[in-house]
């Protein structure tokens, strides 16, 4: 099994440096994080949901916001938003920072940290996107944290919006899925990249099953959940809060 929880994995500032050194790959919007399934398809998906359960937004919170491509995709319908960008990664926060400041006319605020550690307050946000970062928490207890931080940091009626790595219960079709991606990874550019992708996969993710997170949603206080996209090992969804 690919993703093997019991593993040795990367600390927080191994995944820090990587991501530090990785700035330019994240900063393309027309193109996505091409190693991810769908990625453009689900940065449009969820901008979309963003926006039709929340028309009067007002504050957004990008979660891992990477280089900014969620909330710029937000901002083209949602102009105004105040916005607050959380990474570990200081080179991706001003990269987003400068990107996300030109693209709106409400206030830009980064905060680097862990979202494991991080001051998120109560009733704070409309709206929150977490894009191919949650897949680092490592045990059910960060999980349950994380879901029940990310629920009271918004307002009510607020909604949270997810695409992630995500793993299957059945060892079968989590095989069958890898091998998918594998074959994927290789039509994008060879083996060798899918070897690549795969081994820091496995030193750096801990991703759970889709079903194990919308169950989480619902037991932190969500009101509905909302499976948008699903292919291979990747998944776009998220929640509304009463």
């Amino acid at each position: 099994m690919l993703n093997d929880r019991s593993a040795p994995k990367s600390t927080v500032a191994q995944i820090r440096e990587r991501f530090d050194q990785d700035v330019e790959r994240f900063s393309h919007l027309q193109t996505g994080n091409t190693a991810q399934v769908d990625s453009v398809l689900s940065l449009e998906l969820i901008a979309d949901a963003a926006i039709r359960t929340c028309p009067r937004a007002k504050s957004l919170l990008d979660v891992g916001c990477g280089a900014g491509n969620y909330a710029l995709k937000i901002l083209e319908r949602l102009p105004g938003l105040a916005v607050t960008l959380l990474d570990l990664s200081r080179p991706m926060l001003d990269r987003a920072q400068e990107r996300v400041g030109a693209a709106t006319r409400g206030r830009v605020v980064t905060l680097q940290a862990d979202v494991r550690a991080a001051d998120l307050g109560e009733a704070q946000f409309d709206l929150v996107v977490a894009s191919a970062v949650l897949h680092h928490l490592r045990t059910e207890d960060e999980w349950r944290h994380v879901f029940a931080k990310l629920h009271r940091a918004l307002n009510p009626g607020g909604t949270l919006w997810i695409y992630d790595l995500i793993e299957h219960a059945l060892p079968e079709i989590e095989a069958g899925m890898w091998e998918r991606y594998g074959c994927y990874l290789e039509g994008m550019k060879d083996a060798s990249y899918r070897d690549h992708v795969f081994a820091y996969v496995q030193q750096e993710d801990t991703p759970r099953t889709l079903t194990f997170q919308l169950d989480l949603l619902r037991a932190v206080g969500f009101r509905e959940v909302e499976v948008l996209h699903k292919n291979t090992n990747f998944a776009a969804f998220g929640a509304v809060k009463s």
